[in-house]
């Protein structure tokens, strides 16, 4: 089986799916300029991965984080797994510091981590190495591929509400002095214990995810409980360079700019997914749409050299009134959103609508993530939710 791409057209949700009905077995290889990672099969069921160069999930560095083991133990290990050419896992055993259970299970929270991770990619050239075998597995843990395409399609939709809440990264968070419950009501799972722990006012919200034995999914879900539940407070911001006076306008402006683009590219190409490029039908719908400002939204690759200039769209922008000019730049992206999702549903069926409402989803969160306060305070997010839940209620009253 020949199978390559990239995600932008291809969603890795979609490549499990054609792994596990397809019972395949090899290795799919994903990679971007800098992360590279693989994940091997078996009969269509995950058995393993790893992270090329990603120290956050090789094995000795995930048991040191969880205070499995000491520095100096695992210091020994890799001494001696070096000399002995033997895996880790397997030298860890050797030296009685470990047994395979122990091993398996943390085995396995690395390859969740590793597989998880890969859901949140929205881009990366991959292709699946057929009948091939993971070289440097030290033991093969089988992962129901369709149980991970629900948990993973499930913590994008968690991780949407989640970084709603999520502090600036500049913020330095410490427990709260008079938490504002009732003692007798708080009740915290072992996850937001162990991340109670680590907050001292001293830490960020990057750095507890890089100090944390959990990962980042678990991490953020544990800390957003912790904020709604007015546990942990702020203790003032990171010290740094002084931050440069910036155009708030012009950066919002770049964030729509791109987030719907990038919308309009994710409905197109999953359209071309079930019809195919030479389809025109979608193509002559949306483009009736396209007019004055919304004539630089043709949902084209964002990598692609037809990707029109930011700079003539900021021109135009700010030739409309500056009282009317956000209002009328969402107001004409909403109702092209909508329109263009309530028509995927009429052409192709409730399956593909909900394929593209989920592609679209996820691409809010790099800007939740990089700007979120000047997200929330020009009502972006809620514009953008808003827009999606009025398609997805035209699509269940026309379902019945």
């Amino acid at each position: 089986m020949s199978l390559a791409g990239n995600l932008k057209t291809v969603s890795f949700p979609d490549i499990l799916q054609l792994m596990a009905t397809g019972k395949k077995t090899g290795i799919l290889e994903v990679k971007t300029a800098t992360r590279q990672k693989e994940v091997a099969f078996k009969a269509g069921n995950i058995i393993f991965a790893s992270s090329v160069n990603a120290t956050e999930d090789l094995l000795g560095n995930m048991l040191l984080r969880r205070g499995k083991i000491t520095k100096g133990d695992l210091e020994r290990a890799i001494t001696l797994h070096k000399q002995t050419g033997r895996q880790l896992g397997t030298t860890l055993i050797d030296m009685n510091l470990f047994d395979k259970e122990e091993i398996t299970e943390v085995l396995k929270l690395q390859i969740e981590e590793i597989v998880y991770n890969l859901f949140s990619w929205q881009e990366g050239d991959f292709v699946f190495h057929e009948d091939s075998a993971p070289k440097n597995a030290p033991f093969l843990i089988e992962l129901n591929t369709m149980n991970v395409i629900m948990e993973g399609t499930r913590r994008i939709d968690e991780w949407m509400e989640i970084q709603k809440v999520l502090p600036p990264d500049d913020v330095l968070l410490a427990l709260a002095r008079s938490p504002k419950v009732n003692r007798d009501e708080i009740r915290l799972s072992v996850e937001e214990f162990r991340i109670l722990a680590l907050i001292d006012g001293e830490r960020t919200l990057p750095e507890l995810i890089d100090q944390s034995p959990l990962g980042e999914f678990v991490t953020c879900r544990s800390i957003y409980s912790l904020v709604i539940n007015n546990l942990i407070e702020v203790a003032g911001r990171k010290e740094g360079e002084k931050a440069e006076q910036v155009d708030e306008e012009e950066i919002i402006l770049s964030i729509i700019f791109h987030l719907f683009n990038n919308c309009f590219f994710r409905i197109r190409t999953t359209v071309e997914l079930v019809l195919g490029e030479d389809n025109t039908r979608f193509a002559s719908f949306a483009a009736q749409y396209r007019s004055g400002l919304m004539s630089y939204f043709p949902g084209v690759d964002p990598a692609s050299d037809l990707m029109p200039s930011f700079d003539k769209f900021l021109g135009a922008v700010r030739a409309v009134p500056a009282p009317i000019r956000y209002y009328k730049l969402m107001g004409g992206l909403e109702h092209m959103l909508q329109s263009q999702l309530e028509y995927i549903f009429q052409l192709l069926g409730a399956g593909v609508f909900r394929d593209a409402l989920l592609r679209v989803k996820k691409e809010i969160s790099q800007p939740l993530a990089s700007n979120r306060d000047l997200v929330k305070q020009y009502g972006l997010e809620d514009h953008f939710y808003q827009t999606l839940k009025r398609a997805d209620k035209v699509v269940k009253m026309i379902r019945g």
